[in-house]
């Protein structure tokens, strides 16, 4: 009884933003971007169960880098295929092409260390040819 009362309880926005520790102005956001569409109760917006998850999709995906463009689509998806299988399929796609992208960033940030760590060692040996030269000198 109790989850059935818990599924039809409605949010307001600035319980939501509480819940999930962001903004009215961030819901907003993704409402304007079409991620979400609150229930009205006269002129304020209610939130329900499945508008949290979907907000928790949003940030989740968000926090993985993903663009607004493609959680849409992933979302919109969800609510297209019962089964869920073409959004799990398109999931995939998008999970494998992050991780490519992430291993290119990991070898590019690699590369960059290395040549910094390089430019370090240099600066310090040309530092401490210096302050040879003027020990002799003084």
């Amino acid at each position: 009884m109790s989850s059935r009362r818990d599924s039809e309880e409605l949010f307001t926005i600035t319980e939501l933003a509480r819940k999930l520790a962001l903004t009215p102005r961030a819901i907003r956001f993704y409402e304007d971007k079409g991620l979400l569409t609150p229930r009205r109760a006269g002129t304020r917006r209610v939130y329900t169960h499945k508008d949290r998850g979907r907000l928790m999709i949003i940030l989740r995906g968000k926090h993985l880098g993903f663009s607004i463009a493609s959680i849409k689509e992933y979302l919109d998806l969800y609510d297209a295929d019962p089964a869920h299988r073409e959004q799990a399929q398109r999931l995939l796609v998008g999970v494998r092409a992050k991780v490519d992208q992430l291993e290119r960033q990991r070898q590019d940030l690699d590369l960059t260390l290395d040549e910094l760590s390089e430019i370090e060692q240099q600066t310090l040996k040309f530092l401490d040819g210096r302050e040879a030269e003027s020990s002799k000198g003084g």
